[in-house]
């Protein structure tokens, strides 16, 4: 028997599988949680801040970048490949060369400024990369980074090997085009097409690897992935609208002249990290829109509602022998968004109320306290109304209301 035959009916299945998906993936919800997210989390803001800081930091990145490659000139070949790549996949063709020429000569000089001055470039580069994980955290809802030496550690490795690994893929496919017959002015149509299938692939496997390793939390590759795919497909249709803008209605360069390029690369800047973020939310949010859970509106007491309604669960399932609930699980029981449930399980961790179990897959939750014998005061104090000075009208206000009194299994009681 052929051994193609025996995987073609898994990846028929597999294939089938992703359509089925695609078919029933809620795209007006997805939509409705980009704009909410957009507005609610600021991410315009956001990507202008990042935009300064990539500025600040282009020329350091380079700079750094260059020695690598000037310390090893065996590296020569990737540093051209990687230009390349930077050209024709990421910036539309207007900016690309004359930003890069400017930046290189940037680079170049900065190399002369002595141990001090790369220092500071070094650092201005690490302040890129610490607010990217700082945002991205912040998607997340993580209130509890990596520990400041080891995200300098992840970061300095990606800054370092990450632009090596990519040019020597790029350099390998260069030269297996060239080997056989010398290097090659015009690539056929299906050459091309497969070339450009590539760099496709490869901005959302960094994207992927982006979205699954920075954030301090869970992320699954599958959720990695779907970030991925969506940056890279609005980066292709960002660089053509663009390009197509800027060729049809030269506003800018009638304008400002030979300076066009500056705000034309600040609206190209703006605009990646506008796709990277919103990719970023598509990552964090895709468990919720797969399982297309009932979205809470954020009123007042919408997090004391939601935490006795976790409570109620975890007592549920201790009562039922299971020795508590993944973040998962309790997603799928509340139908609610496990961004939200993790922000309150924190919350409930704080004071005691619940343990996290971690395990090699998925970290279980389980309930500490007993309902029938805890006050609900700590609740209350942490997730409804914090406790007020005497004499002030929220401490009356808890005086009348007797906040606090029941217990939390009165509160949990059917």
């Amino acid at each position: 028997m052929d051994p193609t035959e025996v995987h073609r009916p898994a990846l028929g299945t597999r294939a089938a599988q992703w359509l089925d998906t695609l078919r029933g993936w809620p795209w007006a919800d997805t939509l409705a949680t980009l704009r909410e997210r957009f507005r609610a989390d600021q991410l315009g803001l956001t990507a202008s801040s990042l935009t300064f800081t990539t500025l600040m930091a282009l020329v350091p990145l380079l700079t750094v970048m260059l020695a690598l490659f000037a310390a090893f000139p065996m590296f020569a070949t990737f540093q051209e490949a990687l230009e390349k790549y930077f050209l024709h996949a990421l910036v539309p063709d207007t900016i690309a060369r004359p930003v890069l020429r400017a930046l290189t000569q940037f680079a170049g000089k900065a190399r002369a400024i002595g141990t001090v001055g790369l220092l500071v470039l070094v650092t201005t580069a690490l302040s890129l990369v610490l607010t990217i994980d700082r945002t991205l955290n912040h998607i997340w809802r993580v209130r509890k980074p990596r520990p400041l030496a080891q995200r300098v550690l992840i970061y300095w490795a990606g800054m370092t090997l990450g632009p090596l690994a990519l040019g020597v893929s790029l350099s390998v496919t260069s030269y297996a085009i060239s080997a056989s017959g010398g290097v090659v002015s015009a690539l056929p149509g299906g050459v091309g097409a497969l070339f450009a299938v590539a760099q496709f692939a490869l901005l959302a496997a960094a994207m992927a690897g982006l979205f699954h390793f920075v954030p301090n939390a869970p992320v699954r590759w599958r959720h990695a992935w779907a970030g991925g795919v969506f940056v890279a497909v609005a980066f292709e249709i960002a660089k053509d609208a663009l390009g197509w803008y800027l060729r049809e209605i030269p506003t800018y360069s009638v304008i400002y002249g030979a300076f066009a390029t500056v705000p034309v690369l600040l609206l190209w800047v703006y605009l990646g990290w506008v796709i990277v973020l919103l990719g970023a939310v598509i990552a964090a949010y895709a468990p919720s829109l797969a399982m297309k859970v009932a979205r809470r509106p954020d009123t007042p007491g919408a997090r004391f509602e939601l935490a006795l309604d976790v409570l109620g669960e975890l007592a549920r399932g201790r009562a039922d022998g299971i020795g508590g609930l993944t973040l998962s699980a309790l997603s799928a029981r509340l139908r609610t968004d496990p961004l939200r449930i993790d922000g309150v399980l924190e919350r409930l961790a704080a004071i005691d109320w619940v343990a996290r179990l971690d395990e090699d897959d998925e970290p279980r939750f389980a309930l500490l306290c007993d309902p029938g014998h805890t006050p609900a005061r700590a609740l209350v104090d942490a997730l409804l109304l914090a406790p007020a000075a005497p004499g002030t009208p929220a401490a009356r206000f808890r005086e009348r209301t007797a906040l606090g009194e029941p217990t939390l299994g009165e509160l949990l009681a059917n």
